[in-house]
């Protein structure tokens, strides 16, 4: 439809005009209506008005209401939009619902829903917003289809990213889908217009998902690799600190990212990349390495440095003694920082002189300020190894002096094993207690029944190992041997008061006078009554075998009363014996006499 009247219309208008004019003129004055002049006069007859309401009405739109159009924008106030859309009156819609769009201008096309033809005041009302919502689906899916570049406003933040209205839809916009830079301020993208690209549609929830990252990261591809197609080893450029993780730092170098790992930030030991560089920090880096397929680039600062081992003092040797500070523990030494970037180790056991094994937290802590000796120096390798035990006097130089054999002293109980104590009489002397050296009289299972791990104990010293660097002590010296005189009390044959302390299969152990121990024969606990002894009771023993060397005294309850019932039984044999003898002695003397009476008498005859 065309929106005025065209030459070749407008002609004919004009024509017909002019005869009907002429026409009237000629008309007789008879025929003159003068009442006319009184009314309102119609410029055209009807039949041409006719004519022209149905040119007129081909100008303008068919429209209905509940209808979405296209329309044009022809002016613009600080509140409303005006929008031809080709009907006999203008629309007006809110400026409000243009807000997505700033740019919006006198002539741009937009879309506008019919709300109603005419309002009380006879205005074309026009709703943009309605418009966008029901088309908003359809656009977003060809949008999606087509990928086409759309505008959106953001308008508030959520979790996860930000909520952005597109075609009148509320999409959402990952927090990782702002930039290809993290974004630290999300409040800053509030209200703000942008560019974006739809890379996800959820139809079933009606979920919209919307990416600006997305529109420049194929441009930053094409450039990226532009600039590692000029990269090169050993090449230094200015870069900006765009994050900071525990294990690193991400240059930003100009459209690519490189990392520098947090071993290369310095010479000396990095605890976190912060202590070394900042958020938005320009500096220069030097490229390690780069992979142009996997678009990684390796960075280094430190590099730029010259290493501190270089700048070592040259008369520093072995021998010297340095100060440093612990910069990491390990369980089998400790890092020491002399300077920062060149580091010694001083292992555990150049720690202390004791020869027990031991981890460096033991000894020292990170952060604490350690003095120690330089044991060796490799310059090339980079390498220094330490000792602070070397600052002290070996104990066992004068070993001799100090613990003699016979000397008394006192130790801590460090440790046990099956075979006795070990002890340590100061830091780097220790010495064994055999388990047979606890005790004169008792007999020690384990040395747990003796003493505790951390207590302290008297010992004397029985033997000097210098070459083990260990001393062979006792503790049962510090008295006399009591074996001396138990050998005198406990004599074979004697007999004892003793208590079942515990029974075994074979043998038990007796308690005897003095606080000796004796042992008896299970089998040798029968009682003269039949029954058998139990724990705790207490009985008659006689001694049957004692060692003073094995220190070992063997008891028996059962020869005590078999022992007595066989001197009964040889008393009584001894009478009867004498009895018989003194009954055959009279029998033969009688006999005697009548023989001697008889050879007598024979003696006369003859």
């Amino acid at each position: 439809m065309s929106e005025i009247l065209n030459e070749q219309e407008l002609n004919e208008v004009q024509e017909k005009q002019t005869n009907e004019k002429k026409t009237h003129h000629n008309a007789s004055s008879m025929d003159f209506d003068w009442g006319v002049t009184t009314k309102k006069a119609e410029a055209y007859n009807a039949e041409i008005r006719t004519e022209l309401e149905k040119i007129y009405g081909q100008t303008l739109s068919t429209i209905q209401e509940r209808e979405v159009i296209d329309g044009t924008v022809i002016a613009m106030t600080s509140r409303e939009v005006v929008v031809n859309i080709g009907y006999k009156s203008e629309g007006v819609v809110s400026l409000n619902e243009f807000r997505y769009n700033p740019e919006l201008a006198i002539g741009d096309k937009v879309e506008v829903y019919i709300e109603s033809q005419e309002d009380r005041s006879g205005q074309l009302i026009l709703s943009h917003k309605r418009a966008r919502t029901l088309r908003s689906w359809e656009r977003v899916n060809t949008a999606l289809e087509g990928e086409e570049i759309i505008k959106g406003y953001i308008k508030c933040r959520t979790k996860g990213g930000m909520i952005v209205d597109v075609f009148g839809i509320e999409a959402f916009l990952p927090g990782s889908q702002i930039d290809v830079k993290p974004i630290r301020d999300y409040d800053a993208f509030v209200g703000k217009t942008m560019e974006f690209k739809v890379v996800k549609i959820n139809q079933e929830f009606k979920n919209v998902v919307v990416s600006h990252k997305a529109l420049i990261e194929a441009e930053l591809e094409e450039q990226k690799k532009k600039i590692i197609e000029q990269l090169e080893k050993g090449q230094v450029l200015e870069g900006i600190v765009k994050n900071i993780t525990t294990y690193g730092v991400f240059i930003d170098l100009g459209g690519v990212d490189g990392l520098i790992h947090i071993t290369d930030l310095s010479w000396g030991r990095v605890n976190h990349p912060e202590e070394v560089v900042h958020l938005d920090e320009k500096l220069n880096v030097v490229i390690l390495d780069f992979d142009e397929d996997k678009k990684r680039i390796a960075l280094g600062l430190k590099q730029l440095q010259p290493h501190p081992w270089d700048s070592l003092s040259t008369g520093l040797s072995v021998g010297d003694t340095v100060k440093g500070k612990v910069v990491v523990l390990a369980d089998y030494g400790a890092f020491i920082e002399i300077k920062p970037g060149v580091e010694g180790l001083i292992h555990v056991s150049e720690m202390s002189w004791s020869q027990h094994l031991r981890s460096a937290q033991e000894f020292f802590k990170v952060g604490d300020e350690v003095e120690a000796q330089i044991l060796t120096l490799d310059r090339d390798e980079r390498k220094m190894s330490l000792g602070v035990k070397q600052l002290k006097a070996d104990p066992w130089e004068k070993i001799e002096k100090k613990y003699a054999v016979d000397s008394k002293h006192t130790a801590k109980v460090r440790n046990f094993t099956n075979f006795g104590i070990f002890v340590e009489m100061e830091e780097g002397v220790d010495g064994l207690v055999h388990i047979s050296d606890l005790s004169w009289t008792k007999k020690v299972k384990h040395p747990a029944e003796f003493t505790q791990i951390g207590e302290v104990i008297e010992v004397v010293v029985l033997e000097i190992d210098k070459e083990t660097r260990r001393l062979s002590l006792g503790h049962k010296q510090l008295e006399e041997n009591p074996w001396d005189v138990f050998e005198t009390l406990f004599a074979i044959g004697s007999e004892h008061e003793g208590t079942v302390i515990s029974k075994g299969d074979k043998e038990s152990i007796i308690a005897l006078p003095y606080g000796v121990e004796g042992v008896c024969m299970t089998s040798h606990l029968d009682k003269e009554d039949g029954t058998v002894a139990v724990e705790e009771e207490k009985m008659p023993f006689v001694v049957i075998d004692f060692s003073k060397e094995a220190k070992k005294i063997m008891v028996s309850h059962l020869r005590t009363y078999k022992e007595k019932a066989k001197k009964r039984a040889t008393t009584t044999s001894s009478k009867s014996n004498s009895q018989d003898m003194e009954r055959t002695t009279l029998g033969d003397i009688s006999d005697l006499a009548e023989l001697k009476s008889k050879l007598e008498e024979d003696q006369k005859r003859k």
